[in-house]
């Protein structure tokens, strides 16, 4: 349960950072650590097997979101010709 708790106050500290923070670029770390944190919640709140799946989904979800935001903020696919 402990774990839990540890996840929930990382994903409040890190969405209070996202919130409060005014540079866009600092602001994605946080919003990765959210994700992270919501998805160890998920994996340890729900005690079931497929609980495993349903987190891993959400956490490579989160990750390409997170990647193409980054992707786009730095100027996204630059073209060789």
């Amino acid at each position: 349960m402990i774990a839990i708790y540890v996840c929930a106050v990382i994903a409040v500290y890190a969405a209070l950072r996202v919130i409060t923070e005014r540079n866009t670029m600092r602001k994605l770390p946080f919003l990765n650590v959210v994700s992270f944190a919501v998805t160890g919640i998920i994996a340890l709140l729900i005690p079931h097997p497929l609980t495993i799946a349903a987190a891993a989904a959400f956490f490579v979800g989160t990750t390409f979101e997170s990647n193409a935001i980054a992707s786009t903020w730095s100027g996204g696919m630059k073209g060789n010709g």
